[in-house]
């Protein structure tokens, strides 16, 4: 849904949601949209490893995070990493302290600062095997799709954004 947030870096895209029907119900499609997030996050993944960074846990934090564990469950399983979730309230503004403790001289490196004044909640999400296994099929599927619509000249979805509703007609007429 935010193709400035992808691989893709394109913020005119739109999204779209593949294979509803008339049968399809409000949780099944909010399940759908989580899944959706969940795959954005591993097509990311994906492109950092190819160039070469090892990302072997996931550390989530905010609102989400602490609040919808089937969320984290879900992208544990698609991704097949173990994700943690970071004890702070505030951990923008402790990634910003932890730079200014760096700057001032208080730790030799990021990784000091942040293993002296980051905490993980000792709650945390374990892929699935069974899950992941089921989960990478689906993957292949919205890896196809995200390719064909999010990339020219076949990007259909950018020609979406420009669209407006007509006007609704006046009533009484």
């Amino acid at each position: 849904m935010g193709g400035n947030r992808s691989v893709l870096v394109d913020s005119d895209l739109t999204g779209l949601i593949a294979g509803l029907s008339t049968a399809s119900r409000p949780h099944e499609i909010y399940r759908a949209l989580m899944e959706a997030t969940a795959f954005g996050t591993l097509r990311i993944i994906e492109a950092f490893v190819s160039s070469g960074v090892a990302i072997h846990q996931l550390i989530a934090c905010g609102g989400l995070a602490k609040k919808n564990p089937l969320l984290m469950q879900i992208y544990a399983d698609v991704t097949g990493l173990p994700i943690w979730i970071a004890a702070s309230e505030q951990t923008c503004a402790l990634g910003s302290a932890m730079y200014g403790a760096l700057a001032a001289g208080c730790f030799n490196s990021i990784q000091e600062a942040s293993t002296a004044m980051a905490r993980c909640e000792d709650k945390h999400f374990i892929p699935s095997d069974k899950n992941h296994l089921r989960y990478q099929s689906l993957y292949r599927i919205y890896k196809e799709l995200h390719d064909y619509f999010g990339n020219p000249p076949a990007s259909i979805l950018k020609s979406l954004k420009s669209w407006r509703r007509l006007e609704a007609p006046e009533s009484g007429t």
